[in-house]
């Protein structure tokens, strides 16, 4: 047994390993396409090694007998917000192409649809790959509250930051891990996120119209995390403990879930 889970290790770190290959790859189209700077490079590769640490002691610990289809989605897509990054990151100095960076970007958006739908279609369904998703697609919304940050200022990256204000505040308030009701109100604010920022980046608006999208969207973001948190605070006596956090399936079955899982998926997926 010890010897299969060795070699089951072994597979897992190899997927891995070969993502992280692909994101250096695409690093150097990149800077062979465009000329990627130094800042670009760093912090492309910072990415693509942390994911692929983070990633792998994430695997390992859990014990995961497969990596699976929708998590190779997953990492295709991580590849692609590395990608970003590094654009991001080389803006500082000068502006990467915007047609380049609004196709990267756009990609990744789309397959986030698609890494879930193959999950549930090839019944590998994981928490830990429900957590993947989750933490790519924050990442990417981050990323584009940055981009969008340097024309329209830094109010932008409240957008990016409000996800990981809130799951820090769990950790200090209990309260806010208990369960929230369902809510397409919330679904859609968290889906028109990463959408709204793109068509800010990439110019096709006037500036006021892009500037009233993004502030659209973050009114509609503070209304969402206000209407659940207030909720959350008068109910607080009388939910409970907090669940644990539950897989893509439960999520799919079940009409309640922590609020920190439920925040967290709902604000860059669709």
């Amino acid at each position: 047994m010890a010897l299969i889970n060795t070699y089951d290790g072994r597979l897992l770190l190899s997927e891995t390993t070969v993502g992280a290959g692909a994101q250096v790859l695409l690093l150097a189209f990149l800077g062979t396409a465009i000329g990627l700077g130094p800042a670009g490079w760093l912090t492309g590769l910072a990415f693509g090694l942390a994911t692929w640490a983070v990633l792998n002691r994430a695997l390992l610990r859990t014990r995961t007998r497969t990596f699976g289809p929708a998590n190779r989605v997953t990492l295709g897509r991580a590849i692609l917000v590395g990608a970003v990054t590094a654009l991001v990151a080389d803006s500082f100095q000068s502006s990467p192409p915007v047609s380049l960076f609004v196709a990267l970007t756009a990609v990744a958006l789309i397959l986030d649809g698609v890494d879930g739908q193959v999950a549930r279609r090839t019944g590998t369904s994981t928490a830990l790959g429900a957590r993947f998703d989750m933490e790519v697609d924050a990442f990417l919304i981050l990323v584009l509250s940055v981009y969008v940050s340097l024309s329209m200022g830094p109010w932008v990256l409240l957008i990016g930051l409000m996800r990981y204000v809130f799951v820090a505040a769990a950790k200090v308030a209990p309260w806010l891990n208990n369960s929230l009701p369902h809510s397409m109100a919330r679904k859609t604010v968290a889906a028109v996120q990463g959408v709204f920022l793109l068509v800010a980046a990439s110019g096709l608006l006037p500036y006021a119209a892009g500037f009233g999208l993004v502030a659209l969207a973050l009114g509609s973001l503070l209304w969402s995390f206000g209407r659940d948190i207030a909720w959350l605070f008068r109910n607080r006596e009388g939910l409970g403990e907090p669940m644990a956090p539950v897989t893509v399936n439960q999520t799919v079955t079940m009409a309640m879930e922590t609020s920190v899982e439920r925040r967290a998926a709902e604000l860059v997926t669709s």
